[in-house]
């Protein structure tokens, strides 16, 4: 059985090193993990593995986590957490002036020709040299093999020319 579990809370090390103690103790494996500290908050992505009376123990030890640092937890058990997602991986990388409303842009352009977004990593910040924002995103993507590339591709630049982003779309290479 698996879960995935989302801690939120304030900064601190701690309740990090709490979580996973907290997997050790209740005998579930870790299948993926990922930490992002934003300001003064840090959060973590969990996904696990176990049985249910181990993972049944492992949310009642979190709670009690949750309440001695203040934490937002959420679990969260898949749909079909065999099933992998098909198709061929891409990166996207936007580069652009701060504009509202832009990545809804971008995620509902891709969503609308059936690509899976696996994951965004987004950020806005001063340019070097000028006082403007510029925001900058990179995305992993699933691109499904019905999917003709050339026409993506062409379509996107289109997209982007039209709301002035600068953007590369790739195959991920290993």
């Amino acid at each position: 059985m698996q879960l995935a579990i989302s801690v939120l809370g304030n900064q601190s090390k701690e309740f990090a090193t709490e979580t996973l103690s907290a997997l050790s103790v209740c005998q579930c494996q870790l299948i993926e993990l990922r930490a992002a500290s934003l300001t003064r908050l840090t959060g973590l992505f969990l996904l696990i593995d176990g049985n249910w009376n181990h993972i049944a123990k492992l949310e009642v030890m979190l709670e009690a986590l949750a309440r001695r640092y203040a934490l937002q937890i959420s679990f969260l058990r898949p749909e079909n957490p065999n099933k992998p997602a098909a198709g061929v991986p891409y990166t996207l990388e936007t580069i652009s002036l701060e504009k509202k409303d832009m990545m809804f842009a971008i995620t509902s352009f891709l969503t609308e020709r059936g690509i899976v977004i696996e994951e965004i990593n987004a950020n806005r910040h001063q340019a070097s040299y000028f006082e403007n924002d510029v925001f900058v995103s990179k995305f992993v993507l699933l691109v499904p093999e019905q999917v003709r590339i050339l026409s993506l591709r062409e379509e996107f630049l289109d997209f982007c020319d039209n709301l002035n982003i600068d953007a590369i779309l790739e195959p991920v290479k290993r």
